[in-house]
């Protein structure tokens, strides 16, 4: 296949670099990195080994031109651009899979581009950018892959067994909804109060006004486990996920809110990529990771007093970070 990869942060640059290793074409579509990559590749400090390559690098996606798959690792503050950077790589049968975070991708891809062709895909994996060039693999990897709006048909199957075969397990969904709102069970209260803890305890839990000269820390995973008042706040985040979850009627066990604390536990001091985001003053995704969900739940009747708190916290520690 010909693949392009749209957003050569940590996730597109590990997932379509596995894609290369199973004999694809592959490109990236890079901006800052575009020389260094260009030059030297791509070198990964993998937990399961590290490795190199060297994809094809483009500057514009005119440059790559149609493919038979694109690859979205995106951030969703950059959604506005799925035309632009997106539209010279599709043609009739190309699919699209989204490995964004959040709610709301795929709808904005179908609006662009018709829903027959879009795929998403949910990470369960440790990366970070170090610098250009260098990504660090710490843990896990695993994709969740599904079809947008429908059963998964035997395209999907036959990209999951490809990832499956070049060193990322990949598993299959009927329901990529449902397969949402499980991740959402992690992402919300470890992105959200690992960078709303900068505010202070007392700050999120009453979601109060911001005191912008107290501003501290973000709080990794670890950290956030080490204080019970933190541990107490994740698994409410996570009740209220799955209670949203199960009125809209997608059946969700609360056993996986434990599940995820246990899973968390192995990752160390973890930085979640929104707690990385604010560290370098970068744009927040608020609306796919915390916004849409909330505005999810108050549609089905749910009340999430704790996100809602969070929430306005975290859009109010937003105004401090860089708008691209």
């Amino acid at each position: 296949m010909k693949i392009g990869v749209v957003g050569c942060g940590a996730v597109g640059s590990y997932y379509g670099a596995r894609l290369l290793q199973a004999g694809n074409e592959v490109w990236f579509l890079l901006r800052s990195d575009y020389e260094k990559v260009k030059k030297d590749g791509v070198f990964f400090e993998s937990v399961a080994g590290n490795f190199h390559v060297s994809p094809h690098a483009a500057s514009s996606p005119e440059q790559i031109g149609i493919c038979d798959l694109v690859l979205i690792g995106l951030k969703t503050t950059a959604n506005s651009e799925f035309s632009r950077l997106i539209k010279p790589l599709v043609g009739s049968h190309t699919l699209i899979l989204t490995l964004q975070n959040g709610l709301g991708n795929e709808e904005k891809l179908a609006d662009l581009f018709g829903a027959e062709n879009i795929l998403g895909g949910l990470c369960f994996v440790c990366l970070n950018r170090i610098k250009p060039g260098y990504i660090r693999h710490i843990e896990h990897g695993k994709i969740l892959l599904g079809e947008f709006g429908r059963p998964a048909l035997p395209r999907t199957h036959a990209i999951a067994e490809m990832f499956s075969l070049h060193g990322v397990p990949c598993v299959v969904s009927d329901n990529l909804r449902k397969a949402h709102w499980d991740k959402l069970i992690w992402n919300i209260p470890y992105n959200g109060l690992g960078v709303a803890a900068a505010a202070g305890y007392e700050t999120v839990i009453s979601g109060g006004k911001v005191d912008f000269s107290r501003v501290g820390e973000c709080l990794p995973t670890a950290q956030l486990h080490a204080d019970q008042r933190w541990v107490d706040l994740l698994i409410g985040l996570m009740e209220e996920v799955v209670e949203t979850a199960n009125a809209l009627g997608l059946g969700i066990c609360r056993s996986r809110i434990q599940e995820n604390i246990e899973s968390t536990a192995c990752m160390g001091d973890y930085w979640a990529s929104t707690l990385l985001d604010f560290k370098k003053r970068n744009e927040l995704e608020v609306d796919s990771l915390f916004k849409i969900p909330l505005s999810e739940g108050k549609k089905v009747g749910v009340n999430m007093p704790r996100l809602e708190k969070m929430t306005s916290v975290i859009e109010q520690l937003s105004t401090l970070c860089k708008r691209k």
